[in-house]
């Protein structure tokens, strides 16, 4: 095949997300690529571009017992929140944080610090963040897309950064010929794209700064708002126990069942469990137990009967039929990708990329870790092509420089991800935000790109000094300088 291993492997995915951004329509537009992907792989075939697109793509990614697991988690969630809705206990959630919470500052600060505390699983803290929050930060007037953005930029950038979560596993059984949880902990300080989002997110609330297509979303939500209120005012049934409980017990039992996947009731101790762990198994499992918990406390309390609470699955179902079918073609069009060797593509490319340029290695490793996550919407996946390569390029010569490099990997890998309209994780945030996916999308990508252009600096710096002392200081005053910078001309423009 003429087109295998070369840079068309990657032209599928660019066109979906170009005409998603541009049309602001998702489905039509990841059918588009995936099409492509299909005739690219097929020759033009009719007969077999129809066939590899549903035998190879829609019907295997369907039957990958991973993404199976992830669907019934999603649609678990979905009727969870169905529940909780019902129950009255998210608008009781809402009242409460309204008189503990009084400012519009103070509910984005509340979002950020229960994304950064539930930091086990990306796909978990979206949907949980999203609907715990959603009555607050609508009472304070912060729209949903500013919501999603702030759940999204505390799902993978802080999973990313823990040594207790899914991705910490992923990423260090990634690592061969290496002890890899001894890497990840290394790479940690230098994981400038995570540690700035973070950073910026924080400053950019405290600091009252938005801008581009955010700060527009930002300015009509008042209105809106104002009818959303007299709808939840009628809303009086309900405790903040109906909610806290819960959700409580859904943390619980997904902790239990990851590490139950990970085998720790068969031996293992707490950390190796966690690591070893099946995040898609793991979460299913635990979301079940955690719906049946949630049914019986609601029945016990006589706050909704059986023929209620099972209303509520199909009604949660339907809430996430948005996600599941953008998910699906998300991971069709990866499998197209996939079937046309973008891996090997890249993986040539960063070989290329090794001999002469070792000070700027990090710098542009991150750069083809944006690029191909952004093109592919797995962050997971660019790990596994390009932390072998890394690792096989420094292992035995520059030890400080391959911790650099591996965490420039991962920083690229979720910088792209997060960038990403085909990314699961910001179909997760937009549907735990109940917001529309394309606006997510346009309204996110400004902050994203500015924190990613200061990550690439830091890392030109990294690869000369090696030393996160010098390199996080100097990218937190690029921050601080901006954000300050853009508040003076929203100040003079008011």
């Amino acid at each position: 095949m003429e087109m295998y291993a070369t840079f068309w492997a990657l032209v599928p995915p660019v066109v979906a997300i170009v005409l998603a951004l541009v049309t602001k329509e998702v489905y039509s537009s990841l059918f588009v690529g995936i099409v492509i992907g299909a005739s690219f792989y097929a020759g033009f075939q009719p007969e077999k571009t129809i066939l590899h697109i549903f035998n190879d793509g829609i019907v295997g990614v369907l039957s990958d017992p991973w993404n199976v697991g992830i669907l019934v988690f999603l649609v678990i969630l979905g009727a969870m929140v169905c529940l909780m809705n019902k129950a009255g206990g998210s608008a009781a959630f809402g009242r409460f944080a309204g008189e503990k919470i009084k400012s519009k500052t103070g509910a984005q600060l509340a979002t950020v610090l229960l994304g950064v505390l539930i930091f086990i699983d990306d796909y978990f803290n979206c949907l949980t963040v999203g609907s715990v929050m959603r009555p607050v930060t609508d009472k304070h007037k912060v729209s949903r897309e500013k919501l999603a953005y702030l759940i999204d930029a505390t799902a993978a950038p802080v999973c990313i950064i823990a040594p207790i979560s899914s991705w910490a596993a992923a990423v260090t059984g990634f690592v061969e010929g290496e002890d890899g949880f001894s890497l990840f902990l290394q790479a940690i300080p230098f994981n400038f794209y995570a540690l700035f989002t973070i950073f910026f997110m924080i400053m950019s609330v405290l600091l009252k700064v938005e801008f581009g297509p955010m700060k527009a979303k930002e300015h009509v939500m008042a209105d809106l708002q104002d009818k959303a209120e007299q709808t939840r005012a009628k809303e009086n049934k309900g405790k903040v126990i109906d909610l806290v409980f819960p959700i409580a017990a859904l943390i619980v039992c997904c902790v239990i069942g990851m590490i139950y996947t990970g085998g720790f009731f068969t031996g293992e101790n707490f950390i190796s469990a966690f690591s070893n762990s099946d995040a898609s198994v793991g979460l299913m499992l635990g979301s079940f137990f955690g719906l049946l918990i949630t049914m019986v406390f609601y029945m016990a309390r006589r706050v909704m009967n059986l023929k209620e609470c099972m209303e509520c699955v199909p009604e949660g179902f339907k809430a996430m039929v948005p996600a599941i079918l953008i998910l699906t073609f998300a991971w069709t069009l990866k499998a197209m990708t996939d079937s046309l060797g973008a891996a090997e593509f890249v993986a040539g490319v960063m070989a290329g990329c090794a001999e002469g340029l070792m000070s700027f290695l990090p710098a542009i490793i991150f750069l083809v870790a944006c690029f191909l996550a952004f093109a592919t919407g797995t962050s997971w996946g660019t790990f596994g092509i390009l932390i072998p390569i890394v690792v096989a390029v420094f292992s035995g010569t520059d030890h400080q420089l391959m911790i650099i490099s591996i965490s420039a990997c991962m920083a690229g890998a979720v910088c792209g991800d997060h960038c990403s309209p085909i990314s699961d994780t910001t179909i997760m945030a937009s549907a735990g935000a109940a917001c529309n996916h394309v606006d997510h999308v346009s309204t996110q990508l400004p902050y994203a790109v500015v924190v990613a252009a200061i990550s690439f600096v830091a890392y030109i710096l990294a690869g000369f000094c090696k030393s996160a002392l010098i390199c996080l200081p100097v990218g937190m005053a690029l921050i601080t300088g901006l954000l300050l910078l853009l508040r003076d001309d929203s100040v003079k423009q008011q």
